[in-house]
């Protein structure tokens, strides 16, 4: 008697392990599910809300929930999609996204799964957030901006690097993202260019000084191939 677990998903067989959530399973059998906050290096974080999918009638964040035998998951439906369009419009709106004038465009991670789900416009009014630039440090230029509060930053800088250089503050429409500094400022912290959250920003908020637009129109990670493609040839290497 065999004891390989499956559950569906969108129909197709999906083989896991046990402690796999749906979205390490899925992903692990080269189904991709779309998300922002996750990462493979960290536990799940379930703020982003693009992994949602649906379960027995629930919509639940595929990265946090345990995959269990014989469920049915949806996934890639045009019910599922709208609601990932829907929060990406609210994320575009919430910061300052101007995709042309971005260092980060074609790379970002925001921009290519906008492209994907083929988000045509933002819907909603924007907030036009006041949040500055800081420009203090020697080799990195924070654009607070751009942020998507995914906290992947503050993540690595305290799990990987050990320096808690970021943290999320307020709520609702105030929240956003701050430097662990007395004055505020990145150059008044340890913060390094190789470090791993200066390096982890799946949007444009972290840039590496005297690099900008370094890559082409057409050699950028998502020029070629969407985002869905070149996910699922990362989980290959």
């Amino acid at each position: 008697m065999s004891d390989t677990k499956k559950f569906l998903l969108d129909g197709k067989p999906v083989v896991f392990q046990d402690g796999q959530t749906i979205l390490e399973a899925a992903r692990q059998a080269g189904h991709y599910i779309p998300h922002l906050c996750w990462h493979p290096d960290f536990p799940a974080h379930g703020s982003c809300k693009l992994c949602i999918v649906k379960v027995g009638g629930r919509h639940v964040s595929s990265c946090a929930m345990p995959a269990k035998e014989g469920m049915e998951v949806e996934s890639n439906t045009p019910e599922m999609n709208g609601e990932r369009r829907a929060l990406l419009q609210m994320l575009f709106v919430e910061g300052n996204h101007f995709c042309p004038s971005c260092e980060k465009s074609g790379n970002c991670q925001l921009q290519a799964l906008a492209y994907d789900l083929e988000m045509l416009s933002a819907h909603f009014n924007h907030f036009y957030p006041n949040r500055p630039v800081d420009a203090s440090h020697p080799d990195v230029l924070l654009d607070f901006n751009r942020c998507i509060f995914c906290e992947l930053c503050v993540r690595a800088s305290r799990d990987i690097d050990g320096k808690n250089i970021f943290a999320l503050t307020d709520r609702g429409i105030h929240k956003h993202l701050v430097v662990n500094a007395e004055s505020g400022r990145l150059a008044d912290t340890d913060f390094a260019a190789s470090d791993r959250a200066a390096n982890i920003c799946p949007v444009g908020v972290i840039l590496h000084k005297r690099q900008g637009f370094a890559r082409p129109i057409g050699e950028r990670d998502y020029d070629a191939k969407p985002i869905s493609v070149v996910a699922m040839e990362e989980v290959e290497k």
